[in-house]
């Protein structure tokens, strides 16, 4: 397919989706005039787009035209849990129009406020700022996970700490051995010490500053709600932990003074939730999980299948992050 005939496709797709659109939000009692549907760049989980109502504006989250409404291209699933959420005391956008027509979409509100990693995203966030942010994201979680599972959509098994390792291991084993040093090493210490797991809860699957729209200091919005589902609160708060200290992040972060460090997270974390049990392991894991992810992401462009220069920045992370997990099992 040409350049040309390809941006036929996606102007005509994106035209059908704006006239579905426009239809669902009306029948919501939306009024118009309606804006462009704009796309909205960021997300890994399909189409993003802005539009305009006479008084509202709204996110869409559309199926890519051809992909099926399955894993993080289940958009709807994504809708329902985010209305589960709605009156509880975990900031979510409203929900304000579904559609299970293929290609499937929702419509929420558009919630003001920026989503950005201290450690990871530009511009940089001052360091005040961000470790208000990091604290009050620690204070949130626990009333994610304070949500019964019985009023949620669950339609998954519980994820155990072995269910959660042998995912990664899945991924880091997919990855040439020299792209993740002692990636072994670390796999074998954390098979040999799973945790028992604790009563399961609703796990977002990826908590941090980068997934929550912030005003100032307060969350706004917890967005990207791709792989949730129920599991080991620890898990969570392992992986939030492994961006709060931009040490992990050699080459391609920042160090930001002032951040919280781990001890005040888990802390504050712990006031509202309870003691935590096992915590080093999961410590360890979310830095296995981010070694994998990375390693991942550097085989795909080494190979020649996503190319992205900027990969060849991630080695001395990946180094990092492995190591730093060894010394916490060692």
């Amino acid at each position: 397919m040409t350049t040309s005939e390809t941006t036929d496709t996606t102007t005509s797709h994106e035209a059908q989706l704006r006239d579905r659109v426009i239809t669902g939000l009306e029948a919501q009692g939306v009024e118009g005039p309606f804006g462009p549907l704009d796309p909205m760049l960021g997300g890994h989980s399909g189409l993003t787009y802005r539009i305009a109502g006479g008084a509202e504006e709204f996110v869409i989250k559309s199926v890519p035209p051809g992909q099926k409404s399955v894993g993080r291209h289940d958009m709807l699933r994504q809708a329902r849990i985010m209305s589960a959420l709605a009156d509880t005391a975990v900031p979510v956008p409203g929900i304000r129009a579904t559609d299970e027509q293929s290609p499937a979409w929702f419509a929420m509100d558009l919630v003001r406020g920026e989503s950005l990693e201290p450690v990871l995203d530009d511009p940089a966030v001052d360091p005040p700022l961000a470790a208000a942010r990091m604290r009050r994201a620690a204070e949130i979680l626990p009333a994610l996970h304070a949500v019964p599972l019985e009023t949620l959509p669950v339609d998954g098994e519980v994820l155990s700490p072995g269910d959660e390792l042998a995912r990664w291991v899945r991924t880091m084993g997919a990855v040439p051995p020299e792209l993740v040093p002692d990636a072994d090493r670390l796999e074998g210490l954390l098979t040999a010490a799973i945790p028992d797991a604790v009563a399961p809860v609703l796990v977002h699957g990826d908590y941090r500053l980068g997934n929550i729209l912030s005003e100032g200091t307060e969350p706004a919005a917890l967005i990207d709600w791709e792989i949730w589902s129920p599991g080991d609160p620890r898990v969570e708060l392992g992986w939030f932990l492994v961006f709060a200290d931009g040490s992990n992040f050699p080459g391609v972060g920042r160090e930001v003074p002032g951040l919280p460090a781990a001890e005040e997270l888990i802390d504050i974390y712990s006031a509202a939730a309870g003691p935590l049990t096992d915590f080093t392991w999961f410590d360890a894991l979310g830095r296995f999980k981010m070694a994998a992810i990375m390693g991942h992401n550097l085989r795909r462009h080494r190979e020649g299948r996503h190319h992205d220069p900027a990969q060849e920045l991630l080695p001395d992370t990946i180094r990092q992050l492995i190591v730093t997990g060894l010394d916490r099992l060692a």
